[in-house]
């Protein structure tokens, strides 16, 4: 799969190293601010006694 990603990326290898960095933090800021929270709403938490 990161192969074929690699493989369809524009430019030479530092464009490519730039644009899959910029693709890697483009998931992870969707994961963190759409998909977690909407999820948490769904999930319960154990939550030890103190």
């Amino acid at each position: 799969m990161y192969a074929w990603i690699w493989r369809h990326l524009p430019g030479g290898t530092g464009v490519r190293a730039g644009t899959a960095v910029l693709l890697v933090l483009a998931v992870a800021a969707l994961l963190l601010f759409v998909v977690f929270p909407a999820v948490s709403e769904h999930v319960q938490v154990w939550q030890p006694s103190l």
